[in-house]
């Protein structure tokens, strides 16, 4: 314990806690005096499912998604239509998509979306993969289903421009999704709606 009353594991716990998204000052103290307070088997459970995360995840070498298996259950999936190929920004994305019950295809997941102002390239994406899997022939459609932001129209745009001589249809989810929305936040029915009115592109 320093001078001023601070405990240097708890301060050092307050710390890392506030990196994580939407988690400020006050929600990490919150939090780190919630752990305090915890039994140390649960402490250590959650230690370990943070260990876990970091060493048994990995991204599918085939879409792209999060798995501990590879490929991932869906591409491993018989019953999934594989030349319908959905194009999404992050793995968060296949979790909505997937809980509409709605996709029967299969999923493409760019990590991201082009972005000037963050930096982000083409190169910087899985799009040469997803070139690479739908020349490799038994693509019938490709949904575009990024984020309706300016980046990822942006990206969309760039892809068909990618696919433009591939003998493929492109499409997107019609603008059920509100523009400047983000898949892993509409609700079920906004999907619904978005999925089953895409058009071609």
């Amino acid at each position: 314990m320093s001078g001023r009353g601070h405990i240097e594991s708890l301060e050092r716990l307050k710390e890392l806690l506030k990196r994580l998204p939407g988690i400020g000052a006050r929600s990490a103290e919150r939090i780190a005096f919630h752990i305090l307070r915890s039994s140390r088997e649960d402490a250590e459970a959650l230690a370990s499912s943070i260990v876990d995360v970091k060493t048994r995840v990995l991204h599918c070498s085939r879409c792209f998604n999060l798995t501990e298996t590879d490929p991932c259950a869906i591409c491993a999936d018989p019953r999934r239509d594989a030349s319908e190929i959905w194009v999404v920004e992050q793995p968060h994305d296949v979790l909505a998509l997937e809980s509409t019950g709605l996709v029967r295809g299969v999923y493409h997941v760019l990590l991201g979306h082009i972005s000037a102002m963050d930096r982000i390239e083409p190169g910087d994406l899985t799009l040469e993969a997803l070139v690479r899997r739908v020349k490799g022939g038994g693509v019938r459609e490709v949904v575009l289903a990024l984020n309706p932001t300016l980046e990822g129209d942006g990206t969309a745009l760039y892809i068909q421009s990618l696919l433009s001589s591939s003998p493929v249809t492109l499409s997107r989810p019609a603008r059920g999704l509100a523009v400047g929305s983000q898949i892993e936040y509409a609700t079920g029915g906004m999907l619904e709606a978005a999925i089953k009115g895409r058009t071609r592109c």
